[in-house]
């Protein structure tokens, strides 16, 4: 018995999840409302209270969600084992499959950074900032190795992510922009051929750039 009411509590947490995913996505947190939230989810306002007795607790819960996301997507970088190349392709595609799979939750996590993370910045800081640090010390061992050039492997992270999460983020602009109601598979394939291209350039050593023959007008 204890089990289906567990499983049972589980659904309708996820359910509830779900749709506050979307609600704080298009709103924001000050803009969400729980009353919004319920009926989304087919639930009283008062039942939806029993799971998440606040909006913050749901708020709260719905970055935990996004973070773990979003962490496990990024753990591919950890693996210094491999070639620098493959782990970057690697990352970059998971970084923009969370933009394609999961837009709202990325706008979530992208509107509470922007209003200065007031209420889960202490999260981000426990959990993304230590994750970074490890990140940047295999960037620091690939060039201590000769594997890559010398990087700010910091910048080179915030350059990846504005680039990739641009794709959820800023998707109503892109599509603006492209005149089409909804980003393709094309456009996130194209994006992945020129975001690893940038970022492979970026981190070649010296002898492995491509040379060009003079520009005929620069002669």
């Amino acid at each position: 018995m204890d089990t289906i009411i567990s499983r049972r509590r589980d659904r309708i947490e996820a359910a509830i999840v779900t749709e506050a995913v979307r609600v704080f996505a298009e709103c924001g947190y000050e803009g969400a409302s729980i009353a919004t939230v319920a009926e989304n989810a087919g639930l009283s306002k008062q039942n939806l209270m029993y799971y998440f007795p606040t909006k913050q607790a749901l708020y709260q819960r719905v970055l935990d969600g996004v973070l773990d996301d979003w962490l496990d997507r990024m753990a591919s970088l950890a693996d210094s084992a491999r070639e620098p190349a493959d782990v970057l392709r690697d990352y970059v595609r998971a970084k923009l499959r969370f933009s394609r799979e999961q837009p709202f939750a990325s706008r979530v996590y992208a509107m509470e950074v922007l209003g200065g993370a007031q209420l889960y910045g202490e999260q981000i800081s426990k959990r993304v900032v230590p994750l970074v640090r490890k990140d940047i010390d295999v960037f620091e061992r690939w060039i201590a190795e000769g594997k890559i050039a010398a990087v700010d492997a910091t910048h080179l992270l915030f350059a990846i992510w504005a680039m990739t999460q641009s794709y959820a983020d800023f998707a109503a602009q892109m599509r603006l922009v492209l005149g089409r109601e909804q980003l393709t598979a094309q456009d996130f394939d194209a994006a992945e051929e020129l975001i690893i291209n940038m970022v492979l350039r970026a981190v070649m050593l010296p002898a492995d750039v491509p040379s060009h023959p003079e520009h005929p007008c620069l002669s």
